[in-house]
């Protein structure tokens, strides 16, 4: 591991794909001709270093396309890395498949545990090589689709802004401005939906193609795999999909009455739901700077581990906040293995959604920090989807005792109007997974079809939801915004399942902050060692799926949003 760097300084060099798939051939021989277990743990330690090295190239990469979708050379580079992956995995896979069929397997298991195999079992399943033309198409896709949102060019109040830049004033104090904002959001999407239509048209056809070159009747089992769900399937998430609707959803209805009489407005429309309060919505005392300080200081006060965390964070340069032109519209934390490394990527408006994305991706690379230096081998420095996003917005709770730092005399404004959103997020999200169920068991549906089935969901989970004289969200088109249903198949729901860990968490820390804080570190440094729902034991967290659990964990914020007792 390098010791001085800065990821500005980071060089990139193209990997030569050529040379990793001869390595990985030579690497599989050798574990097929080892004679002890010690030659075989050596082979293993080398695939490590190539495919971290590997990995390393392709994320920078993809960061500094992210950072600046408009330079040509890292876009090319991003479109070569994706053509090439595929064609490359059959040399990996191979290489798993000799570790899998090893004598010397046992002797791995032993040292290691079962998890690296369950993960390669997985791998193995949800890849042939007549899908490989399909996945290099489906990248193009969804990169296409990415840099259309990057590339926004908004014109609102005189000047030209991005998607974040626009969101800033669904939180602004003239209902007209909210609602103007609200329209140019809209007009932006409805100015893409043909091509929109299109893409997705395109990748539910390629998808479900993957499935049944798998042996599926579609691409959803296949999007489950992806994500790394091997002790749960559908029919717990549609179990938990019901909970949501029985117990959520009559919840937030409350929250946006309450809403309403506070605003003083007759009819809550969908841009006044930002605005929390009257008198404003809590705003960062400070620019992109300032909050990086607070959170330095927040961090070396949480525990020793953060502070040595959040100190190297900031000396390697590890965080790109500022929002630029240009800039992929979304937020995300990745690792540089070669440098044990997390990176954290995001765009800041100056509202509260600064704190909650900051708290959000650098809980991810805490998360990422602790695995690296925790887990004997790079398989286990990942971590199931479902999982990662307990370390997430777990670290948001946690950041509730600091907001004074960030926020001043506004701290508690920010306090319940994070946990209200992270309530009424739950039946957003989970109308999204819904939607892409249906979809993909749909492919007949036409493109107007697919856009009034997300019409019928927002009826069943957000019936609140009015829009303004806007014809395009009106019938369906605010789907088009979430940019999970194209690029992440499958990946949304986590977030909600995941709500229900974090307010479990929430809970835990108001009535033991040292044991919720042990549990919360023991999940972040068993990495992805473990499954679903073994991770959930080793963390003292309860199963979502279970009845009742979501009732369970709802009842914290209810009784802070709707009682006033304290949430800090």
């Amino acid at each position: 591991m390098t010791e001085h760097f800065t990821f500005p300084e980071m060089e990139y060099i193209r990997p030569d794909f050529q040379e990793i798939m001869e390595s990985a051939k030579k690497i599989e021989e050798r574990i097929r001709a080892a004679k002890s277990y010690n030659e075989v743990k050596a082979c293993l330690k080398d695939m490590e270093d190539m495919e971290g090295h590997m990995s390393t190239m392709c994320t920078i990469a993809n960061i500094r396309h992210t950072l600046d979708t408009r330079d040509k050379f890292y876009e090319q580079e991003e479109e070569y890395i994706n053509k090439m992956m595929p064609e490359i995995t059959p040399a990996l896979l191979a290489v798993s498949e000799s570790l899998m069929t090893s004598p010397f397997r046992a002797d791995l298991e032993e040292e290691y545990g079962r998890q690296m195999f369950v993960s390669m079992e997985l791998q193995k399943k949800i890849f042939c090589e007549k899908n490989i033309p399909l996945m290099q198409r489906e990248a193009e896709l969804t990169n296409e689709y990415q840099k259309i949102m990057a590339t926004a060019e908004i014109p609102f109040l005189g000047e030209t802004r991005n998607l974040y830049g626009l969101q800033k004033f669904f939180e602004h104090e003239d209902r007209e401005v909210r609602a103007g904002a609200y329209k140019a959001y809209s007009e932006f999407y409805h100015g893409h939906e043909e091509r929109m239509e299109k893409i997705w048209d395109e990748l539910i056809s390629i998808r479900n193609e993957m499935g049944r070159n798998l042996g599926y009747e579609d691409f959803i089992p296949v999007g489950y795999m992806q994500q790394g769900r091997t002790d749960y399937g559908m029919e717990e998430v549609a179990a938990f999909r019901r909970q949501v609707r029985e117990e959520v959803v009559p919840l937030c209805e409350k929250l946006y009455e309450m809403q309403q009489e506070r605003l003083g407005v007759d009819t809550l429309m969908a841009y006044d739901e930002k605005r929390v309060y009257p008198d404003g919505n809590a705003v960062p005392a400070g620019d992109e700077e300032f909050m990086v300080s607070q959170a330095q200081k927040m961090y070396h006060d949480i525990s020793a581990e953060t502070g040595e965390f959040i100190d190297f964070m900031i000396e390697h340069e590890l965080m790109d906040l500022v929002n630029k032109p240009g800039k992929a519209s979304t937020g995300y934390m990745t690792s540089l293995l070669d440098y044990k490394a997390p990176f954290v990527f995001s765009c800041f408006n100056h509202t509260i959604f600064d704190m909650q994305v900051m708290s959000h991706e650098l809980g991810h690379a805490f998360a990422g920090y602790m695995a690296m230096r925790s887990q004997p081998i790079s398989s286990y420095y990942d971590v199931s989807t479902d999982i990662a996003e307990i370390h997430s917005m777990a670290m948001e709770q946690f950041a509730y005792k600091y907001a004074e730092q960030f926020f001043g005399d506004q701290a508690d404004k920010y306090r319940f109007a994070h946990l209200q959103e992270a309530l009424t997020f739950v039946p957003f999200g989970t109308a999204v997974d819904e939607f892409q169920h249906i979809c993909y068991a749909n492919p007949k549906l036409t493109p107007k079809e697919r856009t009034l089935e997300w019409k019928k969901l927002e009826e069943i989970y957000m019936p609140w939801r009015k829009y303004d004289e806007d014809d395009f969200f009106d019938r369906g088109g605010y789907w088009y915004h979430k940019l999970h249903i194209f690029l992440y198949p499958f990946y949304y729901i986590n977030y909600v399942l995941t709500t229900m860990g974090a307010l479990e968490f929430a809970v835990k820390n108001i009535e033991n902050h040292d044991k919720a804080w042990e549990d919360y570190l023991k999940l972040c440094k068993c990495g992805g060692s473990m499954s679903y729902l073994e991770t959930l034991k080793h963390a003292g967290l309860s199963v979502p799926f279970e009845e009742g659990s979501v009732k369970k964990a709802a009842l914290y914020a209810k009784k802070v949003l709707f009682c006033g007792n304290s949430c800090n």
